[in-house]
């Protein structure tokens, strides 16, 4: 009978996943470059306006790191219509909200409005790519808000380094060998015209995507869409033509220290393909099979049976041209870090030789077709994904088949994929420490 419910449910949720959750979107070009992508949704009378640049930390220079992300904040200091200190106060007088945020691979703006402020959204937004204000004052103000944010989230935050670590040993040559925030030094060293020119550059509308979603007339979205950013010039054509990496054929040891834990935990990182790849989105159900929730395989088995961590886990830090895997652990009590590695190897061994059970295969699918369900439950959501489609993927109607790809996936692709990717001679260990500590090095 419980089996029976459990694929009853299962069905429902394949019905209504895949008959009421299709997003319906138009899309085309301006003349100057820039793509929009508009979405109707009359269920709330909000409307967003969005534009995501293919900009993020990995088109930095060298020892100019940390741009991408400063100018998410320096693009709202003013233009030549909104005073300094004016934006987020004319969102909100509006009855709007609005962020923005940046990763590795593109920079994200966004604003929420009641639907009759549409015009609004695109007028801050097209000032905003047509007339920035960047002057030195700007610049040193965001320079001392970037240096608190890091030192909020990052100098002060207990394990909020990991992944610094890691990314500096496993890439060697591409820009993901650095972090978003980037180096206070060289945010400091840069030039106005440097500043200028990284605007000049990634800043046009050719290297945009416009997402209008909500409650809209298409005909007067798109009118108000070409009054406002038509006019803007296109940009020269930029080109990524991004170092590759070397395979990873041998495991890389490395220890990376914290001044702000006491308990130390153990990292197991692989380099893996983009998220583009169907081996990718795999590596997804492989993390949720290893990982998510309390019954997941590494908590069961190392948190709640044998108790030897605190917390374990895994992590698929997919990216626009690679991914980072990360398998985890802080150890509990007497524990030492290479008995946690070798116990999360013995579950990655068994992946590797044996079929995952059709329960827990099932329990993947379900697991999936709920997230599926849940990014597209909002226009907010429904918005940022049509734009993290159309810019990183290059195809937008992702946001209703990428289900598909994760519903194709076999258990027998699971044990291949993990065979393919997570292997000793391919991946780094990292030991990340307490900054003054005693503890004697556990992994030679």
């Amino acid at each position: 009978m419980k089996k029976n419910i459990l694929s009853l449910a299962s069905a429902m949720l394949f019905v209504f996943s895949t008959n009421a959750q299709k997003v319906e979107f138009e899309e085309y070009n301006l003349d100057n470059g820039m793509h929009v992508i508009l979405h109707k949704d009359t269920s709330a009378p909000v409307v967003v306006t969005s534009v995501m640049y293919h900009v993020g930390a990995k088109d930095e220079q060298p020892g100019r790191t940390g741009m991408a992300h400063f100018f998410e904040h320096l693009l709202f200091e003013g233009t030549e219509n909104i005073k300094k200190g004016e934006w987020f106060k004319m969102v909100s007088s509006n009855g709007g909200r609005n962020n923005a945020n940046t990763t590795d691979d593109r920079t994200y703006y966004y604003e929420i409005f009641p639907s009759n402020k549409l015009e609004l959204g695109l007028w801050m937004e097209s000032e905003r790519l047509l007339h920035p204000i960047i002057g030195q004052d700007g610049v040193d103000t965001q320079n001392e808000v970037v240096k608190e944010e890091k030192r909020l989230r990052v100098d002060n935050q207990p394990y909020s380094r990991f992944l610094e670590y890691v990314k500096e040993n496993i890439f060697k040559n591409h820009p993901y060998k650095g972090t978003t925030i980037g180096k206070m030094e060289d945010l400091d060293a840069a030039t106005l015209e440097e500043f200028l020119a990284f605007n000049k550059k990634f800043y046009v509308p050719n290297n945009a995507t416009l997402v209008v979603a909500g409650d809209i007339d298409i005909a007067s979205a798109k009118k108000m869409i070409q009054d406002y950013f038509g006019p803007i010039p296109k940009g020269s054509e930029i080109s990524k033509d991004f170092p590759m990496e070397d395979p990873i054929t041998e495991t890389i040891n490395a220890k990376g220290y914290d001044p702000n834990i006491q308990i130390p935990a153990i990292m197991a990182a692989y380099r893996t393909p983009s998220m583009k790849t169907r081996d990718s989105r795999i590596l997804d159900m492989i993390s949720s099979y290893l990982s998510a929730g309390k019954s997941s395989v590494l908590y069961k088995k190392l948190v709640d049976e044998k108790k030897m961590a605190l917390q374990a886990g895994a992590i698929n830090a997919s990216q626009e041209d690679y991914g980072t895997y990360i398998l985890f652990g802080l150890p509990q009590g007497e524990t030492k870090l290479e008995d946690i590695v070798k116990e999360i190897d013995e579950e990655i061994t068994k992946m590797q030789t044996e079929l995952i059970s059709e329960r827990d295969y099932q329990k993947l699918q379900n697991q999936f077709e709920n997230n599926f369900v849940n990014s597209n439950s909002s226009v907010e959501g429904i918005a940022n994904s049509l734009a993290r489609y159309n810019v990183l993927f290059g195809d937008t109607n992702l946001i209703n088949t990428e289900i598909d790809i994760y519903r194709s996936i076999t258990r027998e692709d699971i044990q291949a994929v993990a065979k393919k990717y997570l292997n000793p001679n391919q991946r780094l260990i990292l030991e990340y420490l307490p900054e003054k500590n005693n503890i004697a090095t556990i992994i030679d």
